[in-house]
């Protein structure tokens, strides 16, 4: 186990063509600082901070100073000066989510192009990264489709000339999943291999990848299979809802983005009209069960269940709580 770790974030995520962090942190989890502050009613044991006194004197050096700012009569604030070699917020439970995964899937929160990619696990991921515990292709094809990103961009909010800022609540936890993913699972590694390989042999990056993959002159025949790669993919994803009378109608279409390489106007109306009624319907089946009544109160030891939020139609897109 090491204290010192790759420090990925948005730009790095899309501008390195191996995806690699420029920057390495030191993060010592949840460990205590030595023995003596482990807890004697449950300890944790080692690893401690201390086992690794290098990296402990330039948190000691660097953040110690600011904790001991800190206003103590503020309870977050008391305990992060306590914990001084702790991250403020070190993200336990993303960590136990992916505590037996190899990769995970991730995008940038903010960014004009909303790109989906795997990278290991074993990094601190910045707070600009939006992490999922996915690490089958079959999500990676479902996310970086055309219908997926329709639904994103229709309910999550934007940043005037900087993009898209990708918010779960309201562009993940709203959108309803085909019942079967399994027969996406091909489609994806093959599109994602592929996107892989034109960035390893021309040394390029996502963003620049994806520059070339909405530019209609581009003639080179990587993009060219990587676009016949993306149809194959979203006509996957639209027969995995049952959808096979949708044509899709890919091409470079003009968008409230730009130019774009993707299916028409029409066609992500329809898309997004199908996707919105069948949230509606998922959402009045879970009222069906009680699982919206606000009456009721989760039991000591009942497993919290995951539940949909019903989008309203009005301009707004208001969610209903869970």
């Amino acid at each position: 186990m090491l204290s010192f770790l790759p420090y990925l974030n948005g730009q790095d995520l899309n501008t390195n063509f191996d995806q690699s962090a420029n920057r390495w942190i030191i993060n010592f989890l949840d460990w205590p600082l030595n023995a003596e502050h482990d807890n004697p009613q449950k300890p944790k044991g080692p690893p401690y901070a201390s086992d690794y006194p290098d990296c402990l004197d330039i948190v000691r050096n660097k953040v110690k100073p600011e904790r001991e700012k800190l206003n103590k009569t503020v309870s977050t604030q008391r305990r992060r000066a306590k914990y001084w070699w702790i991250y403020g917020q070190h993200a336990p439970a993303l960590y136990e989510a992916i505590k037996n995964n190899l990769r995970v899937l991730i995008a940038a929160r903010v960014s004009k192009l909303l790109i989906f990619s795997f990278v290991p696990k074993n990094q601190v991921f910045s707070e600009q990264l939006v992490v999922f515990s996915f690490d089958d292709f079959c999500f990676l094809a479902l996310l970086q489709s055309s219908i997926y990103t329709s639904w994103a961009w229709e309910y999550c909010s934007t940043m005037r000339d900087a993009g898209i800022r990708f918010s779960p609540t309201d562009g993940f936890e709203t959108f309803p999943f085909p019942e079967n993913t399994d027969t996406l699972e091909t489609i994806g590694e093959t599109y994602y291999t592929h996107r892989q390989t034109i960035m390893q042999t021309r040394q390029e990056g996502l963003t620049k990848t994806y520059n070339r993959f909405h530019d209609p002159t581009q003639t080179d025949p990587d993009i060219q299979t990587l676009c016949d790669l993306h149809i194959q993919m979203d006509t996957a994803v639209a027969a995995a809802y049952g959808w096979h009378d949708l044509t899709l109608d890919h091409d470079f279409h003009e968008t409230k983005q730009g130019l774009r390489f993707t299916i028409s106007e029409g066609d992500r109306r329809e898309v997004l009209d199908r996707l919105l009624e069948l949230n509606h319907q998922r959402y009045a089946e879970e009222v069906a069960q009680g699982l919206h009544d606000k009456k009721s109160k989760k039991g000591k030891g009942k497993k919290k269940t995951t539940r949909k939020k019903k989008i309203e139609t009005s301009d707004s897109a208001q969610g209903s709580l869970f």
